[in-house]
């Protein structure tokens, strides 16, 4: 065995730069799977905590009927082909009418952790001159607390205020920056959808980090929300927190059939974000897995001008009894040190690279809000880059290997 690791290690050796580029060729392939793994996977374990946080895990609401064929085929059947020209959408109240037994019924599951009203409604926040749109939200703090993780997006822990103070007004911490309000106490005018208006103080902001939150969230006591909205004693949402949210998807699904109500899990409510996550994970696998073929070719093109030009080498190997099995092994051990210590310089740039990743200080707009890169930094892309790189490096040097242990030493011999 030994003699076999010598003899490997020696033509390794007399091919000094040749190895050396096939050995970074396989450091930058392990390097850009750890960094850009890390960075994919950071942003959006990060993206979907937020959302899970921030958003229910089950949402129950009155969905509205927007199919205009659909009373075309019950009258007619259902086999009819349809084209509707003209369609005014069913007059069907906004609200959940039983919203106070259905908490009573779930709150004593032990899969549900909690459940809060919600009334919600588009609106529009006025301060000075400056108008901005915003997705008004009537809460119950006390219920809230318990089906969300609402404190740890206030930014001065005053969600309590929304119970003393009627008046009292959450904005999102982009929606006060583009109204100008860069302090609490200011105060604001909510004009609502049936027209009416009342002023309300910004006792505190709402800051998740995601944009698209943070430029509409409007909280506001929900007993204020029913008497400014004119629906007195009236939710339209109900949000339920469970144990676990892999278990979304059934439990909606269990709700719906129970309540007769349109129940959304997270999973569904995030579902084409989902979808891009996906694409983009195939996108950075497409891109380290042409990396690594490269590399590929590098110790394949390596190792078979080796075996090219040690043709008299390997006919005496044979000729003093080296198997075919020996001469693979020659061959096949400069793949897999290629692979390791392509490995090792590849994961010490990797890891340098999030360190350097990690240090930097920018801010970054967009789906999601930081103040720098989030990594997720996990040993796991470590030990799939260590096998990807010994895969790849040993089936590279394998055919090359193989075509070795073929050659006929008395044909080498005889051609000189």
């Amino acid at each position: 065995m030994y003699h076999v690791i010598f003899l490997s290690l020696k033509l390794m050796f007399e091919r000094k730069r040749q190895t050396f580029v096939s050995i970074i060729g396989v450091s930058i392939g392990v390097a850009a799977f750890i960094v850009m793994a890390s960075l994919m996977n950071g942003f959006q374990k990060y993206f979907i905590e937020q959302a899970i946080d921030l958003n229910a895990h089950i949402t129950l609401k009155v969905k509205p009927d927007n199919n205009p064929q659909e009373i075309v085929k019950l009258f007619f059947g259902r086999d009819t082909i349809a084209k509707v020209y003209g369609y005014k959408p069913k007059e069907e109240k906004d609200k959940i009418t039983n919203y106070k037994y259905i908490i009573e019924k779930y709150s004593p599951s032990s899969d549900i952790l909690g459940i809060a009203p919600h009334l919600t409604s588009q609106v529009i926040v006025r301060y000075g001159t400056v108008e901005k749109a915003g997705n008004l939200i009537g809460i119950d703090p006390v219920l809230e607390r318990r089906a969300s993780v609402i404190d740890k997006f206030i930014t001065n822990k005053r969600l309590n205020d929304l119970l003393s103070d009627r008046n009292g007004v959450i904005l999102g911490r982009l929606l006060a920056k583009d109204l100008g309000i860069d302090e609490i106490g200011k105060k604001v005018i909510i004009t609502t959808p049936n027209g009416n208006q009342q002023i309300f103080k910004v006792i505190d902001f709402f800051e998740s980090g995601i944009t698209n939150l943070d430029q509409t969230r409007v909280y506001v006591n929900l007993r204020t929300a029913q008497s400014i909205l004119e629906r007195p004693n009236e939710v339209n949402e109900l949000i339920f927190k469970i144990k676990d949210v892999n278990m979304a998807e059934r439990l909606a699904k269990k709700i719906h059939n129970e309540t007769g109500y349109y129940t959304e899990s997270w999973q569904y409510a995030y579902k084409n974000f989902l979808q891009i996550f996906k694409i983009q994970n195939y996108i950075t696998y497409m891109i380290v897995f042409a990396i690594l073929v490269v590399s590929a070719f590098g110790i394949f093109n390596i190792i078979m001008m080796t075996v090219m030009e040690k043709k008299k080498d390997i006919a005496i190997l044979k000729a003093v009894g080296y198997e075919e099995g020996d001469i693979i092994k020659i061959f096949v051990y400069q793949g897999f040190v290629v692979g390791f210590f392509g490995y090792l310089i590849g994961s010490v740039l990797g890891y340098s690279i999030q360190e350097w990743l990690s240090s930097v200080k920018i801010d970054v707009e967009g789906l999601v809000r930081s103040k720098g890169f989030i990594l997720d930094r996990s040993v796991v892309y470590y030990i799939y880059g260590f096998f990807f790189s010994i895969i790849f490096s040993v089936l590279a040097s394998f055919y090359p290997s193989y075509k070795a242990s073929k050659l006929n030493p008395v044909d080498i011999f005889r051609s000189g």
